[in-house]
């Protein structure tokens, strides 16, 4: 299976910067399945559920989340009807939504995506090492599922390492979200899991993580209240990765970054 991860979507210009490239992604890299984490893509806070349609009209097969998964509330009387957009595994229980979703492909095969946050600096949730084995134990690799995705929106990058070893050899992609720095730590760990601490972000990143410079540095500097963060509106880089697995078994076989347009150096997936 050929899958795409792309990292957090803020704004305006992460949303352009993904509908106007990934059909042309799709088509080049002959992807089987894309994800999409895009908890800041409705004016850098949230997702409303028309942008959510709009990303899944363009090619998107699962959207993932994270702490602002509530920020537009507008989500929250209509995220229980869209079984793709996946919240965080470990909300309290009765939390609307889900935390994981199985896609079926056109050919029957079949892929589990699931989003935990992490809790180092983070909010006081459930222990994501605990609900995400409990949750693989219902879902066999290579069996059950020819692919398991876990997207990990948290803090620390030793959170998100750790999660990975914990997972290795039970799914094909560990990959953290929320820093909306791509990471160069994308590899297979010795179980056949791929991993990367960090996707990126889609957004404009002459910016303080995808919102305008001048308020962000305020709040730093002058450590006052001030004008409410707005996303920057430069040309986005579109950050992510591609992993190509084995439906026998699930696992890895090969993993590699994606970045174009904007101001990172570009790469692109060469298999």
């Amino acid at each position: 299976m050929r899958i795409l991860f792309l990292g957090d979507v803020v704004g305006r210009s992460g949303r352009d910067g993904v509908t106007s490239r990934l059909p042309t992604l799709r088509e080049r890299l002959a992807l089987d399945l894309v994800i999409v984490n895009a908890e800041n893509a409705s004016h850098g806070f949230g997702l409303s559920p028309g942008i959510a349609r709009d990303l899944m009209g363009c090619g998107v097969d699962v959207i993932t989340l994270g702490n602002h998964a509530w920020d537009r509330r507008d989500l929250i009387g209509e995220i229980d009807g869209m079984p793709t957009v996946v919240r965080p595994l470990n909300f309290p229980p009765g939390t609307p939504g889900q935390g994981s979703t199985i896609v079926t492909l056109t050919d029957g095969r079949k892929a589990l995506v699931a989003n935990v946050m992490g809790r180092l600096f983070m909010d006081p949730l459930d222990d994501p090492f605990r609900l995400t084995l409990e949750l693989l134990a219902r879902h066999r690799l290579g069996v059950t599922v020819q692919a398991a995705i876990v997207d990990v929106h948290a803090e620390a990058s030793s959170e998100k390492w750790a999660l990975g070893y914990v997972l290795d050899g039970k799914v094909s992609l560990v990959v953290g979200t929320h820093t909306h720095t791509p990471t160069a730590d994308h590899r297979i760990l010795h179980g056949g899991t791929a991993f990367q601490s960090d996707a990126g972000m889609c957004g404009d990143y002459d910016s303080v993580i995808g919102m305008q410079k001048d308020a962000a540095v305020a709040r730093f500097v002058r450590k006052m209240p001030g004008e409410r963060l707005q996303p920057a509106e430069g040309e986005a880089t579109v950050c992510g990765l591609m992993v190509e697995t084995d439906d026998a078994t699930g696992l890895a076989r090969r993993v590699a970054p994606l970045r174009q347009g904007g101001m990172l150096s570009e790469t692109f997936p060469d298999f």
